[in-house]
């Protein structure tokens, strides 16, 4: 029996654990990792492609001497600059991608200086399969209550206030970094891998309480490049709907507002516009992107809304979502900031 390889059942366990330290490289650890682990890689970006290359070109005795020497520096490193102030009963548990020798080289370290290291058998691809069967089975006890609008609406804001008010809620767009439609792309905000968005997205359904209400805002199966997992698409798609509804001029003053980066960067704008070449006619295209060169944004959004969004939403709301044949429809064309604070109670009071 090893007693330092530990085996956990469920995501819980991981917090048994004083720290997570993930040893595999940064851009391993920057696609994905647990949530709250550091990264201190045993071997580098440049030092695993070696050493791979040396296993495959050369022999895998001498891939072992030149990765113990790397190892070796490494961890003396992680020592001196991470680890000389952590007291005798500390008890870490180490990471690497499948419970290897890279884990059990660290782990091997510190369990000789008197620490109570603990290796995760597996390594970061069982903590991947409990967040797949995790994301299979928790949305599917939630009680989802499902913001929905036409474009413009406010929903995202309104979804936020909501959280201001103590009430539960899952904000995929934030965690998907994006808007959540073809124009949703985000300045300086790249979207997050898919791994990486389902550990953030499981790190908020395990802190709800079923027994509550949480709320969510109605999308499609994919936010940008995101795939949504299925057990919660469905949840989402069988719960109850609130309606917003505001009027077209109301609802593009709010999106001058809050797109108001797009104003800035005109060129970059027209390039989000492209996509919709198979959507729209060519004059089409060439008349919004006239509306951008000469700064015509109410025009612009004006067009947006009444010939591709309004109704792309109509079709999608109407088929895809059970709620809302009969939903909570609340109605103003106040989306100011205290509007929408007014709306996200009248939500809740619902």
């Amino acid at each position: 029996m090893n007693h330092d390889i530990v085996s956990v059942e469920r995501i819980s366990d991981l917090s048994a654990f004083d720290e997570l330290i993930d040893v595999r490289s940064p851009t391993e650890f920057a696609e994905d990792h647990i949530p709250g682990s550091v990264n201190c890689p045993v071997l580098d970006d440049r030092q695993r492609i070696e050493i791979g290359t040396l296993y495959k070109q050369v022999s895998p005795f001498e891939a072992r001497k030149l990765g113990a020497a790397y190892v070796s520096e490494n961890i003396a490193g992680h020592l001196r600059t991470r680890f000389l102030d952590r007291p005798k009963h500390w008890r870490p548990l180490i990471v690497c991608w499948r419970g290897g020798q890279r884990s059990g080289s660290l782990t091997h370290v510190l369990r000789r200086i008197g620490w109570d290291a603990q290796q995760l058998a597996g390594g970061y691809k069982t903590y991947r399969r409990l967040v797949i069967d995790s994301l299979s089975e928790l949305p599917r006890l939630l009680q989802l209550k499902v913001i929905c609008g036409a474009t413009g609406s406010g929903k995202s804001r309104i979804l936020q206030a909501i959280g201001r008010l103590e009430e539960q809620i899952i904000d995929l767009e934030e965690l998907a970094c994006h808007k959540g439609s073809v124009l949703g792309v985000l300045p300086d905000c790249p979207q997050p891998s898919q791994k990486m968005f389902e550990s953030r997205l499981l790190s908020v359904l395990q802190g709800l309480d079923p027994t509550r209400p949480v709320y969510v805002e109605a999308e499609s199966r994919k936010i940008g490049t995101l795939q949504l997992p299925t057990a919660l698409i469905e949840t989402m798609r069988a719960g109850k709907c609130v309606h917003i509804e505001a009027s077209l001029a109301a609802r593009v003053d709010f999106l001058l507002r809050d797109y108001d980066y797009f104003l800035n960067a005109p060129e970059w704008l027209k390039a989000r516009l492209q996509p919709l070449r198979n959507l729209q006619s060519t004059e089409t295209i060439v008349r919004w992107g006239t509306y951008v060169h000469d700064g015509l944004w109410r025009e612009l959004v004006s067009e947006l809304l009444q010939l591709h969004y309004d109704p792309l939403y109509s079709r999608s709301q109407q088929q895809n979502y059970a709620g809302f044949s009969a939903p909570l429809t609340l109605s103003s064309d106040d989306l100011t900031p205290a509007g929408i604070e007014a709306l996200a109670r009248r939500v809740c009071a619902g």
